[in-house]
């Protein structure tokens, strides 16, 4: 007996290793196994396997060392080679990918950071709207019945409660729990909450880029005894083998970070929701906002739908919209009227305030009034944003320069640089002169990347110890402020004129989230959205209203053929030679034309927005058809080998 393996350390070329007598050699297929390389032991993948020595195999083949235990996930390779045929690529990826994280090497230990939250496990009787989700999918988690259900609770409503309910079910039947988060801050912050909330005796692991290779390596010994644990990330929990699932939940659904920034760019949300139907277990995605695509399948697919229409505790903020083209309404040019004695009127009653930018910095660019010159990145096409002590910096490469006092173009001098646009720095700046005797701190992409100071300001903010915290979308969801009674966003129609057709839903669901963080145990509480323009999303503030904007938008959205009324898929290309990228982006077109019969729209080649990062330039290709099937095979007729620059693909992206 014979196999064929392909190695996990990325060397391209199958090789071929007996079978040692001592082995099993029912189905070896799809094993991870171990085999001898010159003079080490590397890990393998068996691709192949036959009774006879292959022919052309003129030489001595070695034995194969040991077969690697692996968890006694039948559904697995089925999950693992439909998700690498949906993305176009090799299942080997995926499976490279799981093994290699499992079995990191340890590194310099890291002082874990304190759990933000320090309660104890007690018994919370859920309201009539949360029992309902409850008694409805515990029957589907002992039968294993693949149950899509959604999820649609209001700010503050308790979703978490009910989640916990499901999780301990879940468990006593001695099956495994996936609960994905977002971001890896917000999966830390779940896994301190429920390790504070939850019985001692309960196994919880964390499995993201923040886990401990010891850490991990418990997680596996768990997996291969098929123990009963909660396993809480981001995108890798859906990649493990799991011999026991019982429940997947996914919360915050609506969130774009489920879609990983590299190729391929998975959709965690999108892969759970095939692993749950593979497994036929219920899977349950919670959101205050949910995304146009999961009401879409309620309304389409029969998915299943619960809504938490109540807050657990305290009342919907009010919702008032300021207008700052009107400039009678402005106390700062960023700070109107209404917002100003909003938070005198805060301090004096010693309640917190929340202000939100989507941007960090001091401003979004410099430009010098005389010439026009604006300062870029040499490596990205974007400008750089002014920070403190006067650095540029760039968001995309991280390249940081000092501001010269004078204009690389015309010379003219600083005095004459027109600083552009307002960022959470500057922010805090004008906050701290119109109150001087506030404490204010600022939660950004800044500071939440060193997770010590981030925590830090979270667990003073709880504390009362802050009276405004200023920040960019780190604040908008996951976290419970008591004290908080006002929300101010300073530029709400930010983000509504990018060229993305998505970009009205995401900005809706962003300023409900964190529109969602005031009033969440008082009666009383405010919001003022400040915008440079009208539009019609601010219709649909209030969060009892959102369902409204789902239907308007379903509309637009089949109208113009986007989705989830058709199926949308992305080809990016990239090359450090334009004028190569160019002329490639062209000709991949030409090929899908003469490929096409006429089931695919075939949109581009066109720059995207930001169209070189770190000196590597990008075009890309949109491909529109009612089926995702025909999207896929007629990418596949490409002959990615004829082409220089490199070719990814992503279904369904997400921005």
């Amino acid at each position: 007996m014979f196999i064929q393996v392909q190695l996990l350390n990325g060397f391209k070329q199958p090789l071929w290793y007996a079978v040692p007598e001592s082995w099993d050699k029912h189905s070896l297929r799809n094993k991870i196994v171990q085999v001898p390389l010159q003079n080490r032991i590397c890990t393998a993948l068996v691709i192949y396997q036959v009774k006879e020595k292959p022919r052309h195999c003129n030489f001595t083949i070695k034995p194969a060392y040991a077969v690697e235990p692996f968890p006694q996930d039948k559904h697995y390779f089925s999950f693992i080679e439909k998700l690498a045929q949906y993305h176009q690529t090799e299942p080997m990826h995926f499976i490279k990918r799981m093994k290699q994280f499992v079995y990191q090497k340890e590194t310099k230990t890291r002082k874990s950071a304190q759990p933000l939250i320090e309660n104890k496990f007690k018994h919370v009787e859920l309201t009539q709207e949360q029992q309902n989700v409850v008694n409805f999918l515990i029957p589907k988690v002992t039968q294993n019945v693949y149950t899509p259900t959604l999820l649609h609770g209001v700010t503050g409503s308790g979703k978490t409660e009910a989640y916990k309910k499901l999780i301990m079910h879940t468990l006593t039947d001695q099956k495994t729990v996936l609960l994905l988060l977002p971001e890896v801050t917000l999966a830390s912050q779940f896994t301190h909450l429920l390790r504070a909330q939850l019985p001692e005796d309960i196994q919880l692991f964390d499995f993201h880029s923040g886990t401990t290779p010891k850490n991990k390596k418990l997680l596996w010994k768990a997996l291969l005894e098929q123990k009963p644990i909660i396993i809480i990330g981001v995108h890798l929990p859906v990649l493990l083998p799991i011999a026991n699932l019982g429940l997947i939940i996914v919360d915050e659904e609506h969130e774009t970070g489920y879609q990983e920034k590299k190729h391929p760019k998975i959709n965690s949300k999108e892969a759970a929701i095939w692993r749950a139907h593979l497994n036929n277990v219920p899977i349950l995605l919670g959101s205050a906002t949910p995304s146009v695509t999961s009401l879409y399948n309620v309304k389409k697919k029969g998915w299943h739908f619960f809504q938490l229409k109540k807050r657990f505790a305290g009342a919907f903020p009010k919702i008032q919209t300021v207008l700052l083209a009107d400039k009678k309404q402005r106390k700062n040019f960023w700070v109107s009227q209404k917002l100003y004695s909003e938070l005198k009127d805060r301090l004096a009653k010693r309640e917190q305030s929340i202000i939100f930018l989507n941007r960090r910095g001091i401003s979004f660019f410099v430009q010098c009034k005389t010439c026009s010159f604006i300062f870029e990145c040499k490596n990205c096409s974007v400008s750089l944003t002014l920070h403190g002590n006067n650095i540029l910096a760039c968001h995309y490469c991280g390249l940081q320069k000092q501001q010269p006092p004078d204009c690389p173009s015309c010379k003219g001098p600083e005095k004459d640089f027109i600083k552009k646009g307002i960022g959470t720095q500057q922010m805090v700046t004008i906050l701290q002169k119109m109150f001087p005797q506030a404490i204010i701190a600022r939660a950004d992409m800044d500071t939440t990347t060193k997770k010590k100071t981030w925590q830090e300001t979270v667990q003073k903010f709880e504390n009362n110890e802050i009276d405004i915290l200023v920040g960019t979308q780190s604040i908008t969801k996951g976290f419970h402020f008591p004290n908080v009674t006002l929300v101010g966003i300073i530029w709400a129609d930010l983000n509504l004129n990018f060229p993305l057709f998505n970009a009205s839903e995401t900005t809706l669901q962003q300023l409900i989230q964190v529109a969602g963080r005031a009033g969440r145990q008082r009666k009383e509480s405010t919001v003022i959205v400040q915008t440079m323009a009208e539009h019609h999303i601010f219709n649909y503030l209030n969060e009892t209203d959102y369902l409204k904007f789902f239907t308007d938008e379903v509309k637009k959205r089949s109208t113009i053929g986007y989705p989830p009324c058709q199926r949308l898929a992305e080809i990016e290309l990239k090359s450090t030679d334009e004028t190569l990228l160019e002329n490639e982006s062209f000709n991949l077109v030409d090929a899908l034309i003469k490929n096409n019969n006429n089931t695919v729209q075939i949109l581009g080649p066109a720059k995207p927005p930001v169209s070189k990062i770190k000196k590597t330039h990008i075009r890309k290709i949109y491909l529109k058809s009612p089926k995702i099937t025909d999207i896929a095979h007629l990418f596949s007729t490409l002959e990615l080998k004829n082409y220089k620059s490199s070719v990814f693909f992503t279904p369904n992206p997400v921005n």
